[in-house]
């Protein structure tokens, strides 16, 4: 099975693909990974994206593409693979048609978590990280003992800059405006399913799972 999984930040599309992982034994592909993986190897084009990394500049298509086909034709994927983070626009995904269909493969499964815009943030600003030893913590979901003070090492917890309401909303807004037409996209091939994300971390696991299995 080859997977795509979508859904706006905050959804849980990476504590779910560990479960997908764990139960089908296919690797999870983040863009990422794959391109640290390219820059660690030294590949032509790893050593390209380098180049516009280290400007801060985005990584051109053309070579974000060609990073994510030389990642999916290593050995690990023949059984099939998890990509999460890639596509995000309909030319990516055209791209994405054209190497899996060289590879005598297809995508088979796009599932979309679907969280409510009002939880995302509350997920997503809540996040606390202890400016001493990196600990994470959340305000609602994973408190600490005592308020703003990390459990292991009594140190101050801060909030991240980039977690704050109004960059959170320029990111979700900016997946909403980019990324959600891709929906349509995968609606109209008939691979999307919908699951809700809002439910318990196992029940959607479950979901997700069946939904694979052709159970759901």
């Amino acid at each position: 099975m080859n997977i795509i999984f979508m859904g706006p930040p905050g959804a849980g599309k990476g504590t779910q693909a560990q479960t997908i992982v764990d139960e089908f034994q296919i690797p999870h592909i983040s863009t990422g990974d794959a391109f640290r993986l390219a820059i660690k190897e030294g590949t032509p084009l790893g050593v390209e994206a380098q180049k516009y990394m280290d400007q801060g500049l985005l990584v051109p298509d053309e070579i974000t593409i060609g990073i994510v086909r030389d990642r999916l034709q290593l050995a690990d994927c023949q059984k099939g693979f998890l990509l999460d983070g890639f596509p995000r626009t309909i030319s990516q995904a055209e791209a994405l048609d054209g190497i899996v269909e060289s590879m005598g493969k297809q995508i088979t499964h796009v599932i979309n978590l679907n969280v409510d815009r009002g939880l995302l943030l509350a997920r997503l600003t809540g996040r606390r990280v202890c400016k001493s030893c990196g600990a994470t913590y959340h305000v609602m979901f994973n408190p600490p003992a005592a308020e703003n003070v990390c459990d292991k090492c009594s140190g101050p917890l801060i909030q991240r800059s980039d977690d704050t309401e109004e960059k959170v909303g320029t990111r979700l807004d900016e997946y909403t405006n980019k990324t959600a037409p891709l929906l349509n996209y995968y609606e109209a091939k008939g691979t999307l399913r919908q699951v809700n994300g809002e439910q318990d971390i196992d029940v959607v696991g479950k979901q997700i799972c069946s939904i694979l299995r052709g159970q759901a």
